[in-house]
């Protein structure tokens, strides 16, 4: 990501950030004459303490000097959360990693993570690189979603499939919430890894294939480790209920394990355990 990207992504990310605190919420009146929903920009600039005009030319993604102790008082105006808090370092302060740390072959996985991976035989696992390129998953994992083992490396992206695949748009019930968890994670590893020009390609190429992606990223979450129950309507198992736990992997390669948990009060893993008979 170069400067100015860096600095369109930034201003986006306040907006909508802005957008979403309710005036009420900070004691103001809601009023009749806001033309936009959420804060004023002078609003927030009089929260952080700091000039309307400053604050302005930040949104408007403009190359000014910014310190973290100003960067921590528009992040507490704006009611960021830990992991948003990052993303706003990440991007203005260019703290994230370079892209130089990057292997182009798929990561390994260690025997250890196989193992704890197929221990897990009634929880479908998915490990993901820290660009959602899927390296390894169970059996189960296949069972539920798709059998990776069909889909080149090239094409076995997360993000990719989860709006080129008619499978998985009709798997999660609330397809929309499901993806945007996912989004959430890649929008943090976006910012983590700001020298790394590959996701403004492949954010571009979304974009361009998918209409619909650009909605849904715009909506600016960043999540690291989202914990959810997700309902799936499976084509041969129906109603099934898994709790996602999604758990980054400590270790060089920056790997990402995705277990969803069988919910113990549905019929979940009985489902899935006849699900991998028959397969």
């Amino acid at each position: 990501m170069d400067r100015e990207t860096r600095l369109q992504a930034l201003s986006a990310f306040l907006k909508a950030k802005r957008a979403k605190i309710p005036p009420e919420s900070i004691g103001l009146a809601p009023g009749t004459r806001r033309r936009t929903p959420g804060l004023r920009r002078e609003e927030v600039a009089q929260l952080a303490g700091v000039s309307t005009t400053w604050y302005t030319w930040l949104e408007q993604g403009r190359d000014i000097r910014v310190s973290r102790s100003v960067l921590d008082s528009i992040a507490t105006a704006l009611q960021l959360n830990i992991d948003e808090r990052k993303y706003l370092y990440d991007l203005t302060l260019e703290s994230g990693s370079g892209a130089t740390l990057w292997k182009e072959e798929s990561p390994e996985i260690s025997p250890s993570l196989k193992k704890i991976m197929n221990e897990l035989r009634y929880c479908p696992t998915i490990i993901t690189d820290r660009r959602f390129f899927i390296v390894g998953w169970n059996e189960a994992a296949s069972c539920v979603f798709l059998d990776f083992e069909q889909i080149p490396f090239e094409q076995r992206n997360m993000i990719r499939l989860l709006f080129a695949r008619k499978e998985l748009r009709r798997l999660a019930v609330n397809w929309e919430h499901f993806t945007r968890g996912y989004l959430a994670i890649f929008r943090a590893y976006y910012g983590q890894y700001v020298e790394d020009e590959w996701y403004d390609r492949f954010l571009e190429e979304m974009k361009r294939v998918h209409p619909d992606f650009d909605h849904l990223w715009q909506q600016s979450e960043v999540k690291t480790a989202p914990d959810v129950l997700i309902e799936f309507r499976h084509a041969k198992a129906g109603k099934m209920m898994f709790h996602l736990t999604s758990l980054q992997v400590q270790g060089s390669a920056d790997l990402r394990c995705s277990i969803y948990t069988p919910d113990p009060d549905s019929p979940t893993e009985n489902k899935l355990k006849k699900l991998m008979e028959r397969k």
